[in-house]
């Protein structure tokens, strides 16, 4: 009897072994790389902003990253991105199948932001305020990559800040948006 239990348990061992390594990834971009670096081209090339990210694959379907933005434009010349700082956690999950995160996602992210609006006045008493807030929002997105591990990704989203919703002035810094075009490497 002892000789049937031993020879079972064995059977099932190797079985189990077996299934494990037919696990193994159908791409070979998708094979034991689990991070990802990216430079965002679309502010870098229209706002002259710098956005890099980083993100930490945890499955086939989700990941973890931050993003980090800065502005080196002088923010009263710039009368539609008051965005000055910015610091970004998201997770993203994704909806392929037989991809290993890649494809359509669908982003929560919670952003720390520091904005400056400018503000004119007939007496040239103009005056810079400067705010920091934190924003929670939803992207949208997909990321396509290479067989060498090069990746593109297109994403749009938006949030909404949380505590200094108006001025005093009257004027709302309430809505933030979240894009770009990213290029990047998965390592």
């Amino acid at each position: 009897m002892k000789k049937i239990i031993l020879f079972v348990l064995l059977v099932c061992t190797s079985i189990q072994l077996t299934a494990q390594e037919k696990e193994k990834f159908k791409y070979p971009q998708d094979n034991a790389k689990k991070h990802e670096l990216k430079l965002n081209a679309f502010s870098l090339i229209a706002f002259s902003s710098l956005n890099v990210s980083y993100e930490n694959l945890l499955n086939k379907d989700s990941s973890f990253g931050i993003d980090v933005f800065y502005n080196f434009n002088d923010i009263s010349d710039d009368l539609y991105f008051p965005k000055k700082f910015s610091l970004t956690p998201y997770y993203r999950w994704f909806f392929s199948e037989t991809r290993y995160a890649r494809g359509f996602f669908v982003e929560g992210f919670g952003m720390l932001n520091t904005y400056e609006d400018r503000y004119y006045f007939f007496n040239n008493n103009d005056e810079t305020i400067v705010e920091t807030d934190f924003a929670l929002g939803i992207s949208v997105g997909g990321k396509f990559i290479t067989k060498s591990g090069f990746i593109t990704e297109i994403y749009l989203g938006v949030g909404r800040n949380l505590f200094n919703n108006n001025d005093e002035n009257g004027l709302e810094n309430n809505l933030i948006t979240r894009g770009g075009i990213s290029l990047g490497y998965r390592f």
